[in-house]
């Protein structure tokens, strides 16, 4: 049966892509990268991880447009996106493809464009397999290497984006003991000012895994706005060692 599958590729670093993860991609006939406008005409942030954990593969990697102009909402460019996205793959089954990976930064579970694609797909076309194989995300990332736990004993996680609004932004301060903020790059400054309003630390992690890789303690967070690929990860107040069990 014809399968599609979304395959989480991790925050940057090649070498956290999963086991699994290399498998399917060294057995895909076809692997569609996401590329967005600020990728241009190199590759994105999904293929550059994806040719450095699996060099071999690179004959087999299909580019997709994915617009990133629109950042709320399903406008015209991003319903365009979807369909263009949706047709390539269609097309590469057409052509013969038995196993078509789509590859996305960090989770395809996690604010990923995987789950559009999947839903474009299997309206269009009847009989095609879904799977998905997860990838480490980026909260992850950032809490292992600023060695900072996530949670411990009864604390709660919250993940936001950014984009949520200002209430919801500002309630999951006071509902979580950790809280990780995600597509925070241009309401840094916002964010920063909120969570010391609350009397709240927590870290700014840039470039997770990358080359240029900067974690910074939100007290001295001094920045109008954030790369896209930044992580606000709030932590919580722990007085002693198990102090929540």
């Amino acid at each position: 049966m014809p399968t599609l599958i979304g395959v989480g590729v991790g925050p940057g670093d090649p070498e956290l892509l999963t086991r699994k993860a290399v498998h399917v991609l060294e057995c895909a006939d076809v692997i569609l990268v996401p590329a967005t406008e600020s990728s241009g005409d190199g590759p994105g942030h999904a293929e550059r991880i994806v040719v450095a954990g699996c060099p071999a593969v690179v004959g087999r990697i299909r580019r997709i447009p994915f617009s990133m102009a629109e950042r709320r909402g399903v406008g015209a460019e991003r319903r365009k996106s979807w369909a263009a996205s949706a047709q390539a793959t269609i097309d590469a089954f057409q052509a013969g493809a038995g196993l078509v990976v789509f590859a996305t930064v960090g989770d395809p579970s996690v604010y990923s464009t995987f789950s559009y694609l999947a839903d474009h797909v299997r309206a269009a076309v009847p009989g095609i397999a879904f799977e998905v194989v997860p990838g480490i995300t980026a909260m992850q990332a950032l809490a292992a290497e600023s060695l900072i736990p996530l949670v411990e004993g009864q604390e709660t996680l919250a993940l936001i984006p950014a984009t949520a609004g200002d209430e919801v932004v500002a309630a999951a301060l006071d509902a979580s003991d950790a809280v990780v903020y995600y597509k925070g790059g241009r309401r840094l400054a916002d964010l920063v000012a909120l969570i010391k309003r609350h009397g709240r630390d927590g870290v700014l992690g840039v470039n997770i895994g990358l080359e240029g890789q900067m974690i910074t303690p939100v007290s001295q967070v001094d920045a109008d706005q954030a790369p896209y690929f930044s992580t606000l990860l709030v932590t919580p107040r722990r007085t002693a060692t198990g102090g929540r069990l």
